[in-house]
């Protein structure tokens, strides 16, 4: 038979040579760390081992896989199996199935040997798991939403705490690992610990234990809203670019509505779970307010936010389910915001009429314009580029990664005075500017200031430059002719476009364009 090829947890489809080749698995590959395409036939830029598991043809303790090299194909289909999310992929260029593969004898003496070779000093070899700093791998804030309601009672209540303290040990908690923190909803929610508090599992565990029952109504939304704005800062805890999560507990049906906490929540940028225990009984859906509930609460309704469990007894089989999801980083569709994650352009008219102290004032609208966004290395970037027959590029977007520094910059900007080519500027600012960040994770926007008659062409330059994916929005004053500044302006040009006849009417029109900038973000993601 054909000799098996040893392959790691990340060898991908396209790292393999032949049309069809055996392989071999190796055991305990982290699942989060997978990434599929597919369900069945997989794009081969799918790791190979994920895709075994994940179509059932091994479990995670490995073995042999005989990969088969398909053409490519369109829409590979997202599909939730065997603690594998995959993803959907548009298309790509090759493609792989799996099937079992057979070992070959020689192979399985090496496997054992290896295993069995212990170092011969006797000394049991360290383990590398540093137990302080946790599951590096996995990198989560988390809240656990705990149902204290008399729907649950306390009984039940128990069997939850059981529940919520194996998924705490499991996801390996520590200094570098996922951080916890508890909240009880009932009559009014009340957050009993926070991520700060605990970096140690065993504490973890020794305050889940202590939490009392309240008893009440299960007013989850209000729950839900209040941790979604409260529990999250960073002085009680939160980690800067770790995904933040609500894990929803519920014991049949919310008593009031979800909705609005779900919205709340997606806007501070966290990802909402919700776990639902003993689905309402049918008496008790008639006092559901909303019975599709769940999908109006969770950060995406594709299925992955979701999780059901038939009853409180006999759980431990879904506490490994539910921490693979909570450790898989790239699902955390709603760590992404607005605020976090847009790369804002400002191009700024310096001709002649603006004069200095209205210069000032523009200037004073750019930075609380930037101001409202959270800008770091992770985050969202700022540049500058000030125009008048020549363009300047005052900072760019990766000169300066905290806001502090983005602010002083606009601050620090002189005057140029001359004359007004807007059509050149845009074109050198999408160049230039937008060119090194076109591959970037963030959305991009393009925001025009300018006061009067552009003695170039502006349509073809923003044309282009929203070809290049740069949302523009025309800001214009005094002379500025609304012809031109609804041919620079992205669709639907009347939300796009703004006017004052005064440059003191500028700082009203600062909360207008950070909405829409957050509108067309939401837009864009769906």
């Amino acid at each position: 038979s054909l000799a098996s090829t040893a392959i790691t947890c990340f060898t991908r489809g396209l790292d393999l040579r032949k049309g069809t080749e055996d392989v071999l698995c190796p055991a305990n590959c982290p699942l989060w760390q997978f990434y599929v395409f597919g369900d069945g036939v997989y794009a081969s830029l799918s790791s190979v081992c994920g895709a075994a598991i994940h179509s059932g043809v091994i479990t995670n303790s490995g073995g042999a896989v005989r990969v088969q090299t398909l053409p490519g194909q369109e829409n590979y289909p997202a599909v939730n199996a065997n603690g594998i999310q995959s993803q959907v992929l548009s298309r790509w260029a090759s493609s792989f199935s799996v099937t079992a593969g057979t070992k070959s004898p020689a192979l399985e003496s090496v496997g054992r040997s290896v295993s069995t070779a212990r170092p011969s000093t006797g000394k049991r070899p360290k383990k590398t798991l540093d137990k302080k700093a946790g599951n590096k791998d996995c990198k989560a804030d988390i809240a656990f939403l705990i149902d204290g309601s008399y729907n649950i009672g306390q009984r039940r209540f128990n069997l939850q705490k059981n529940f919520v303290g194996k998924v705490a040990v499991m996801l390996g908690i520590g200094t570098e690992g996922p951080h916890v923190g508890v909240v009880q909803a009932s009559e009014h929610p009340k957050i009993e610990f926070y991520l700060k508090n605990f970096t140690a599992a065993k504490e973890v565990l020794f305050a889940i234990k202590e939490l009392g029952f309240r008893g009440g109504n299960s007013n989850t939304g209000k729950a839900l809203k209040h941790t979604a704005q409260k529990f999250f800062s960073l002085e009680n805890g939160a980690r800067k670019g770790i995904p933040k999560i609500i894990v929803v507990f519920l014991d049949g049906w919310p008593s009031d509505d979800l909705e609005e906490a779900g919205i709340v929540a997606r806007e501070f940028g966290v990802n909402v779970f919700i776990v639902s225990v003993a689905k309402p009984t049918t008496e008790e859906l008639g006092m559901v307010q909303d019975i599709g509930f769940v999908d109006k609460a969770v950060c995406r309704n594709n299925g992955f936010f979701s999780y059901q469990m038939p009853t409180w007894f006999g759980t431990t089989k879904y506490v490994k389910p539910l921490v693979q999801k909570l450790c898989s980083h790239e699902q955390m569709l709603c760590s992404k915001t607005c605020y976090n994650s847009v790369n804002i352009g400002f191009l700024i008219d310096g001709s002649s009429s603006v004069g200095e102290s209205n210069f000032r004032l523009v200037l004073e609208f750019v930075s609380n314009v930037a101001k409202a966004f959270e800008i770091s290395d992770i985050g969202s970037k700022v540049a500058a580029v000030q125009f008048t027959y020549d363009q300047r590029t005052e900072f760019s977007f990766t000169d300066h990664v905290s806001k502090e520094k983005v602010l002083s910059a606009i601050r620090n900007i002189r005057y140029m005075s001359g004359g007004t080519a807007t059509g050149d500027a845009i074109s050198f600012t999408t160049r230039n500017v937008f060119g090194p960040v076109k591959d970037g994770p963030n959305k991009n926007f393009l925001i025009v200031l300018t006061d009067g008659q552009s003695y170039d062409d502006v349509r073809g330059p923003a044309a282009a430059a929203q070809k290049a994916g740069i949302t523009v929005f025309s800001v214009g004053v005094a002379w500025a002719p609304l012809d031109d500044l609804k041919d620079m302006a992205s669709e639907p040009r009347e939300s796009h476009t703004f006017f004052t006849r005064e440059f003191t009417g500028l700082e009203q029109m600062v909360p207008d364009i950070i909405r829409g900038i957050c509108k067309d973000f939401l837009d864009f993601k769906q």
